[in-house]
């Protein structure tokens, strides 16, 4: 699956499960581990765990691979590699706290809108 299609897909998986301030960073240029990184709110534990939960069964579903799911038992920030995407969940303080965007601030932002229901 082309690095795209995997990025739409999880995007999608996201928004799936209430996922918000969904944002996805073209890293492609600027970082080796991976073309895109998603980075999303949720309100909860729980739904933390139930998007990422969604986003494996989705890129699985679609006969592709996620490599490793990490943060699971704690639930503030799941992280989710899918190879060429690497999916951040956040509760809302802790994405606040570690700003990716800001970290990431040379990655091009990807519009997402038309992946999302608004």
């Amino acid at each position: 699956m082309e690095s795209k299609e995997l990025l739409k897909l999880t995007v999608e998986a996201a928004d799936d499960k209430r996922g918000e301030d969904i944002v996805a960073l073209d890293v492609a240029q600027v970082s080796l581990m991976a073309d895109y990184f998603v980075i999303v709110s949720a309100d909860s534990k729980r739904q933390v765990q139930a998007i990422a939960d969604n986003i494996v069964d989705f890129v699985r579903q679609a006969g592709s691979d996620v490599k490793s799911v990490e943060g699971r038992t704690a639930g503030e920030w799941i992280l989710v590699d899918a190879g060429d995407v690497i999916v951040h969940i956040f509760q809302k303080d802790a994405r606040s706290h570690y700003n990716l965007e800001k970290l990431w601030s040379d990655a091009p932002l990807v519009d997402v809108q038309q992946w999302v229901n608004a």
